[in-house]
């Protein structure tokens, strides 16, 4: 899908920078595709620390409290 952006130039050069790609529509597009990936994996770790599934039923407080 296209669509247009307005980002300021410095960004745009540190995500080519960043990411490794020359070209501004697939720098933008790998940066989001990878903070998308951050997010979700944070989501997952907070249910899991919340015990929201039930093959990992200790919350964070519970797993701190485990001696190793």
């Amino acid at each position: 899908m296209k669509f247009t952006v307005e980002l300021e130039e410095g960004t745009i050069e540190s995500l080519m920078r960043v990411t490794g790609i020359d070209k501004k529509g697939p720098a933008v597009a790998k940066a989001a595709s990878e903070f998308l990936k951050r997010e979700m994996a944070r989501e997952f770790a907070n249910k899991v620390m919340d015990g929201e599934f039930e093959d990992y039923p200790l919350t964070n407080d519970e797993l701190e409290g485990i001696e190793r």
